[in-house]
């Protein structure tokens, strides 16, 4: 980790250490991890009607992707990072849209927003806005779901990425600024990362009314 990281700027939604270390990171990124889809992907899905159209945030190497298509489910598949993106067309065999969280511009768009371990890396005081984004694109009765590594105090790892690190209360009061959401459910649990150390996260899933 940097001796002294520059922290991200409140005007922006993304943080740029963060977007360089997965440009240069992009192969190695893309191939780690469990081999299977999220743990919370399949209840998710199961809240779904067949053939819902999801958007997926920063889909990483598509391993969450690849399960929603093959559940017959109707994917958007972005990721912010053009060199994440590619990692991810080849394993999907189908192009993947570049769009970091700040360019979602659609309207009651999608059934679903699907954003696993992505959402972390927006700088607290803007996750409202990207909330409020993903609000505005779903339909009314859409679902959401996104998790963060949680600790309330928000930092860097030993790679030089920016976490938003939100506590309970913090996370549920960007959400009451993002927009009119409903939430359905919240679960705290310990799990890992990329960089291999187990830690506090929260997972997320809501409702657009």
């Amino acid at each position: 980790m940097p001796s002294a990281p520059v922290p991200p700027s409140d005007e922006l939604p993304f943080d740029a250490a963060t977007l360089r270390f997965y440009v240069r990171e992009a192969p190695v990124y893309a191939a780690s991890g469990p081999g299977g889809a999220s743990r919370f992907l399949k209840p998710f899905l199961n809240r779904l009607p067949p053939q819902a159209r999801i958007l997926e945030l920063g889909c990483g190497g598509g391993r969450d992707a690849a399960a929603m298509l093959a559940a017959g489910f109707c994917v958007d598949i972005t990721e912010g990072v053009p060199e994440v993106a590619r990692e991810a067309e080849t394993r999907l065999g189908r192009p993947v849209r570049v769009m970091r969280f700040d360019e979602l511009d659609a309207l009651a768009a999608y059934d679903a927003v699907w954003a696993h371990a992505c959402l972390l890396h927006v700088p607290l005081a803007r996750l409202p806005t990207v909330l409020h984004k993903i609000f505005r694109a779903l339909k009314p009765g859409g679902l959401h779901f996104a998790n963060y590594k949680a600790g309330g105090v928000a930092g860097r790892d030993r790679y030089g990425r920016y976490f938003n690190f939100p506590s309970g209360e913090q996370l549920l009061a960007a959400y009451r600024q993002g927009g009119a959401w409903r939430i359905i459910a919240t679960e705290a649990y310990v799990d890992g990362g990329y960089d291999g150390r187990q830690g506090p996260w929260i997972a997320v899933t809501a409702e657009r009314p």
